[in-house]
């Protein structure tokens, strides 16, 4: 005779089990959709004048997502408003879109790889001030919203115009502030329609490095002849390598090497290379590498301009 499983039981309890089950189906069922689902990955909201607003969007599945089947909402006192539909395009796993309503003015003001893909489609206004981005399926169903604000970008930009908000990870909610950061000066400030420049999991904020200028003028006349990077962490389990790069590419100088960082510390860059000679006038890039005992590493690169008086 066939055994039921729920034999002997008393009823609440087989209502408890249903219970439960059903709020495990949902809530795998609310992640196979976000998996299925096209994601917020960036937001340039403050243009310069006179040039376009761009969105980009991400396909985070295994699976190919048509463009078609999504609208991106404009939100006025909290509800939806306008609903804006997108043009057929297919979105291939693990890829990028970058949406504008002036393609061209995006591609005149950023670098674009190769492959990165950008379409030209009606999108709603974004203040300057704070707004919200909604992302919905055709019926109306919203997949992924971002409430954006000023804020977020780098205390360290004193003008936040052609800057866009990246977000940095996947796997932690969009609406996070946290998870979302200004694009780097070394990206451009902009990586529409390709893998953002703040995207890999991060162990320190960026703005954790702190450069004391933007140039170093070793010319021995007390003014800015050295530079110094402060850094000031959370974790004191860190380690770090700090390097200098020439336009090149070619490495010019050591700064740090696999070294424990420590909570708070000070390092000294004094315009020479290698060899203790200074290095002639010119763009150079100080890249920081920095990583935990379980091998996770983020890298943060600035430029730093060499002068001579």
């Amino acid at each position: 005779m066939a055994c039921n499983i729920f034999d002997g039981l008393p009823v609440i309890s087989i209502m408890k089990r249903w219970f439960v089950w059903i709020l495990i189906g949902c809530a795998a069922a609310s992640a196979a959709a976000q998996q299925s689902s096209l994601l917020l990955s960036e937001l340039l909201f403050q243009p310069r004048s006179g040039e376009a607003e761009y969105i980009e969007l991400y396909n985070p599945g295994d699976t190919p997502l048509q463009l078609a089947d999504y609208h991106i909402v404009r939100v006025l006192h909290d509800s939806l408003a306008t609903h804006y539909p997108l043009p057929t395009h297919t979105v291939s796993p693990h890829t990028y879109v970058a949406l504008s309503k002036d393609i061209a003015s995006v591609q005149a003001c950023y670098h674009i790889q190769p492959g990165a893909v950008l379409i030209e489609c009606n999108l709603p206004p974004y203040p300057n001030d704070g707004g919200s981005v909604v992302v919905s399926t055709v019926d109306s169903t919203v997949v992924d919203r971002l409430d954006y604000s000023p804020s977020m970008h780098s205390r360290l930009l004193r003008n936040k115009a052609g800057v866009s908000l990246e977000r940095r990870s996947f796997d932690r909610p969009t609406n996070e502030p946290s998870n979302w950061f200004s694009a780097s000066s070394t990206a451009g400030y902009g990586t529409p329609g390709y893998t953002n420049s703040q995207s890999t999991e991060w162990l320190v904020e960026e703005n954790a490095f702190e450069f004391s200028s933007t140039l170093v003028s070793p010319d021995g006349d007390g003014y800015q002849d050295e530079l110094e990077i402060t850094y000031r962490l959370d974790d004191g389990d860190l380690a770090a390598r700090i390097e200098v790069y020439d336009v090149r590419g070619q490495l010019v100088r050591r700064l740090l090497n696999n070294a424990l960082l420590g909570i708070h510390g000070t390092l000294i860059w004094d315009g020479c290379g290698e060899n203790g000679q200074r290095l002639p006038e010119g763009q150079y890039i100080v890249q920081i590498i920095v990583y935990d005992t379980s091998g996770t590493r983020q890298t943060i690169r600035r430029a730093v301009a060499m002068v001579l008086h």
